[in-house]
């Protein structure tokens, strides 16, 4: 053990209440891979004996490192015999108690039909609060943060809350120019491969043949950005995903489409810009214009609320460090 570093013991167990070994086997993981996991994001040193488990390192890591552990025991309970806990699990609850606001906070949630959508980060809690507050709403970070799937799970409530009486799916077609004429099919089918995240969101909450039946009813539509010209979008639920895609004429069209009784909700990660060389991002120039705007919201994420396979928020990081550095 390195002395020049101060250690906190946390014992888990005490006379009344003894641990439960194979909880403790659950929480620690085959050959000791969660704890691993806590050292490496901690960057503290976690040593184990029994029931007890000696934490050096800074103050603060320890003290995080603490938190962890308890809430990973926590969550132990009714795990044995079982595969024990995901990895995932354990960077979610890393992230979650790295920043003290986050302790002990109960996160907004949505009830679809389906199945109940409960925010895994401070960040995403805040987003969809902000959903409800507000009538345009920005969603800005990387991929894998929920700010998509979250905006659909939004749009699904109020739609069977009867709060607006429509859903409208946008998406700027920068791969095929905005130009669908000569592809095969009608405008849903011609359209489907860009709105694919969209579609895999509404399935999980409504199901196929309900998302189905909706569509073929107009209640739910999908177009691309370029169809949205002209029209005035009333009662409505809007996303655009991929909003750093569109050009600024694009952004302020879609903008100005708003209606009494609509909520827009706009996606996109700046990182991730596919306009041809020369061309302002929409996104990027609106959140500088309208950030002060009343009743508009920007929610930005992080690397930290990335709810995919632990590898994508290090592969983000990794990619925002470079990006940094040059």
């Amino acid at each position: 053990m390195n002395q020049a570093l101060p250690a906190k013991t946390l014992s888990l167990g005490s006379k009344e209440s003894p641990v439960d070994n194979a909880r403790l086997s659950i929480l620690c993981g085959e050959c000791h891979r969660n704890i691993k996991i806590i050292e490496d994001e901690l960057l503290v040193r976690c040593y184990q004996q029994g029931s007890d488990f000696v934490l050096q390192g800074k103050l603060g890591h320890v003290e995080v490192a603490q938190r962890v552990i308890q809430k990973l025991y926590q969550l132990t309970a009714g795990k044995a015999g079982s595969a024990g806990l995901e990895e995932s699990k354990v960077y979610q609850v890393i992230n979650n108690m790295s920043e003290p606001s986050e302790r002990d906070v109960e996160f907004a949630r949505v009830s679809a039909p389906l199945k109940p959508v409960v925010a895994k980060s401070n960040a995403q809690s805040e987003y969809m609060l902000s959903i409800d507050k507000h009538d345009v709403v920005f969603g800005i970070g990387p991929a894998g943060t929920g700010k998509t799937y979250l905006a659909v799970a939004k749009a699904v409530e109020a739609l069977v809350n009867e709060e607006v009486k429509r859903i409208v799916l946008v998406r700027p077609v920068i791969e095929a120019g905005e130009n669908l004429g000569f592809l095969p099919g009608d405008i849903g089918q011609k359209i489907d491969p860009y709105l694919r995240p969209l579609y895999d969101a509404l399935y999980e909450l409504l199901g196929v043949e309900r998302v189905a039946r909706l569509i073929d009813q107009k209640i739910i539509e999908l177009a691309p950005l370029a169809y949205m010209r002209g029209r005035t979008l009333s009662d409505a639920f809007v996303i655009m995903d991929e909003a750093q895609n569109t050009t600024i004429a694009q952004m302020k069209m879609l903008l100005t489409r708003t209606g009494y009784g609509s909520k827009v909700v706009l996606t996109g990660d700046l990182s991730q810009v596919d306009l041809p060389k020369g061309t302002y991002s929409g996104l990027k120039h609106a959140l500088t214009i309208l950030r002060d705007v009343k009743g508009i919201s920007v929610n930005k994420f992080t690397g930290k609320d990335i709810v995919r396979h632990p590898l994508v928020q290090r592969i983000v990081q990794a990619y925002e460090k470079h990006e940094r550095n040059d």
